[in-house]
């Protein structure tokens, strides 16, 4: 049944193609919209591009099509779009940001009146805007073009019952076939990190990860050194620095929350196969200045001194892997020499628009604060023998315009768990002390 989607502006800032995304059915936006993108077109952040974006696509459909916005164009697809312009065109320069709110749910409320037949949906990322759309009797919905279930978010991790034979077999022949894992219906997504426990004896387990091609599980290949002097301290950091150190994996997503060993893991790798085997030519660690793309300019100093504050999360990593086991014997190197000399560069997100990043190990911390569009940026980046790497957790994210659901993070493990070169891990167990746990916990 046709339907009429009337657009909030935040929809259109994390989206400007959104307008394409529904089908048949006809699209409105109302002008307030558009005043209120306008607000946003010369910022340097995702949102200025996206609002900049967003008047182009509009411009353009006017120009395409010949016809008027006010009066409506044709889609691809075959909808159909229009701005909505109250009666009163003047009363848009009395508003102030509060009221355009309110005005934007009026536009809704008008199309649903002036087209009763039709079901009205106003479409809003703002829960509260939702809230209040559906206390005056109007039909509300969230952008779910671009979200995942986050509740049901691949954890990466499958623990299956087996025989006592399974189990024993992982260990005494390499591999256990895929039809010994359960019935001939179980899903088991490429490079899944799969526990074997004995039906006969729950403490009796091996741990494997999925190969999709040759559709067995293999053991783990983590040597007892672990990466530089890092050693796994659960089964998930197992697991995750399992596929770290898979060269065949060129995507590695890790999701967890504070103290899990997501970044340390991930750079102890780095280190790893960039100093000691050279698979790679360099080791990028990188996380955004929120939001990505805002000028450094706010800070004092040089371009170093002005990143220092954003970047010691990640050099504090680096000297705790320096100062300890392996670090500690690395030909008197410090982790400073090795950044002065390029093998370690740590940089901010804002300027990779852009650049090709061939045959190096790429860490992106704290990615849950990017947008699906942005993570698309980073990854296309990606030039050939270069393995990136996305670490974040989801519940905390600064970025007002995406949430658990719809970061960038989030929508990478979810949409890449069936490609045989992505591997995602999430971790759940503290590991940083005891008192962080426990804050984790009870805070």
């Amino acid at each position: 049944m046709q339907k009429i989607y009337v657009l909030d502006t935040n929809v259109l800032l994390h989206d400007p193609r959104a307008i394409y995304k529904f089908e048949d059915n006809d699209v409105v936006i109302p002008i307030h919209v558009i005043e209120e993108i306008d607000q946003f077109k010369r910022e340097m952040s995702e949102v200025g591009r996206n609002a900049r974006t967003m008047t182009r696509i509009l411009d353009e459909l006017r120009e395409q099509t010949g016809g008027t916005l006010q009066k409506g164009c044709k889609l691809e697809g075959g909808g159909h779009l229009r701005v909505a312009v109250p009666k009163d065109v003047l009363a848009l320069q009395k508003l102030d940001n509060a009221a355009m709110d309110h005005a934007i749910v009026q536009s809704a409320i008008t199309e649903r009146d002036t087209h009763p037949g039709i079901p009205t949906v106003f479409v809003t990322m703002d829960s509260n805007l939702r809230i209040r759309a559906d206390a005056l009797g109007l039909r509300a919905e969230n952008y779910e073009n671009a979200r995942i279930s986050y509740d049901d978010l691949y954890t990466g991790i499958l623990e299956l019952e087996v025989s006592t034979a399974a189990v024993d077999q992982l260990g005494a022949k390499g591999e256990v076939p895929a039809s010994e894992l359960g019935p001939a219906d179980l899903i088991v997504y490429p490079n899944a990190c799969i526990v074997l426990r004995d039906q006969m004896n729950p403490s009796h387990t091996a741990l494997g990860r999925f190969d999709a091609n040759k559709r067995v599980v293999k053991p783990l290949r983590i040597s007892r050194d672990g990466a530089w002097g890092v050693r796994p301290r659960n089964l998930e950091q197992s697991f995750a620095l399992d596929v770290l150190l898979d060269d065949s994996i060129s995507l590695v997503t890790l999701v967890g929350k504070a103290g899990t060993g997501k970044t340390l893991l991930a750079i102890a790798a780095g280190l790893k196969k960039v100093i000691d085997e050279g698979i790679f030519a360099r080791l990028l660690v990188s996380r955004p200045i929120f939001p990505l793309g805002r000028d450094v300019g706010y800070l004092p100093g040089d371009l170093e001194e002005k990143l220092n504050p954003w970047m010691q999360p990640i050099f504090d990593n680096l000297e705790y892997i320096f100062a300890t086991g392996k670090g500690r014997a690395s030909e008197g190197r410090s982790y400073a020499e090795l950044v002065a000399s390029g093998i370690i560069e740590v940089e901010p997100l804002t300027y990779i628009r852009g650049r090709s990043l061939p045959n190096q190990f790429l860490i992106v911390d704290e990615a849950q604060n990017l947008t699906p569009h942005e993570v698309k940026t980073i990854i296309t980046r990606c030039g050939s023998d270069t393995k990136i790497v996305l670490t974040g957790d989801p519940d905390q994210i600064d970025n007002p315009y995406v949430d658990a659901a719809s970061n960038g993070l989030s929508v990478v493990a979810e949409r890449f768990k069936s490609e045989s070169i992505a591997g995602h891990v999430t971790l759940t167990k503290g590991e940083r002390s005891e008192l962080a746990e426990r804050a984790t916990e009870l805070l």
